[in-house]
């Protein structure tokens, strides 16, 4: 990945943010990461608030409130600095050259290594990187959600900005064993997301049947196509895959080792061309967070 000043990556990069628990999963980081610090990188995301039950009550990157942010994840990860400091979402109500003059004083206090963007749209990446550099975009991008790649893309590719993409496995749906009569958990985010009703998968099942051929004759899994085919996009993409169990993350990682070719990538360049994916990847409400 290509970064915007002088970042070294180590072997592992752990990503994670206040909102994930909330709080919690900080927590869960910091404990096991504290014996190995100066071996990973840290990343982890500010710019919600949250009230008493734990639930999101909005959005805030004021600049007091980003480093309140700062300064209890610092505690919570058991560490001096944070490598990479996402902002969540866009907050149509602070601009983001406040946000990142911002992280940028923070920066120079040693408490911050590097400024990141989640979701941002192309004017607010430019406007963000013009007061500090942005390291990296952490958006959704994968073989089944490709609208980064009409505007997002180049514009990291020209500012020199690395992109993390979340979901690279369309929130499983990729991996081939989710069905049109998959049901999910009550909790289940995938519950409340148009592409994923029963009559959108079985839309879209046609792009898990392509991804099963070709991951026979690369004698991979379809997950492992998946991955390597955002691994080959561009030498600054860096996919962020989730799991919670050992065996998948043993499949993700050999995703490093399939080698697609440019008749490989042509190949399935064709065949998406074909499929049309059914659905939006947000409900309304949240829709209306992402690209501003």
């Amino acid at each position: 990945m290509r970064m915007s000043g002088p970042m070294r990556w180590a072997t592992l990069s752990f990503a994670t943010a206040e909102a994930y628990g909330p709080y919690k999963n900080e927590e869960v980081v910091g404990e096991a990461l504290a014996p190995f610090r100066d071996r990973v990188v840290i990343a982890t995301k500010f710019g919600f608030e949250f009230s008493p039950d734990g639930g999101q009550s909005g959005m805030n990157s004021r600049p007091e409130h980003i480093r309140e942010v700062a300064e209890a994840s610092l505690k919570r990860l058991k560490t001096d600095r944070i490598d990479l400091f996402y902002q969540h979402r866009v907050d149509p109500n602070v601009p983001i050259e406040d946000v990142a003059g911002t992280v940028r004083e923070l920066i120079r206090e040693g408490k911050v290594k590097h400024f990141g963007l989640s979701e941002a749209g192309p004017q607010t990446i430019r406007r963000a990187h013009a007061v500090q550099p942005v390291t990296a975009l952490q958006s959704e991008y994968s073989l089944w959600w490709r609208e980064p790649e009409k505007k997002i893309l180049p514009t990291l590719e020209e500012l020199g900005i690395g992109f993390v993409p979340f979901s690279p496995l369309g929130k499983g749906f990729l991996t081939g064993v989710i069905s049109e009569s998959t049901t999910f958990d009550s909790k289940d985010f995938r519950n409340i997301v148009p592409r994923f009703t029963a009559e959108n998968r079985k839309a879209n099942q046609g792009l898990v049947d392509l991804l099963g051929k070709i991951a026979a004759w690369k004698k991979a899994t379809p997950a492992q196509i998946a991955l390597a085919w955002l691994l080959a996009r561009k030498p600054w993409i860096v996919p962020i895959p989730g799991t919670t169990k050992l065996h998948r993350l043993e499949e993700n990682l050999g995703a490093a080792g399939v080698e697609l070719t440019p008749d490989d990538l042509g190949k399935i360049e064709g065949a998406l061309s074909r499929i049309t994916v059914q659905g939006d990847r947000y409900p309304a409400h949240l829709q209306a967070r992402i690209g501003r």
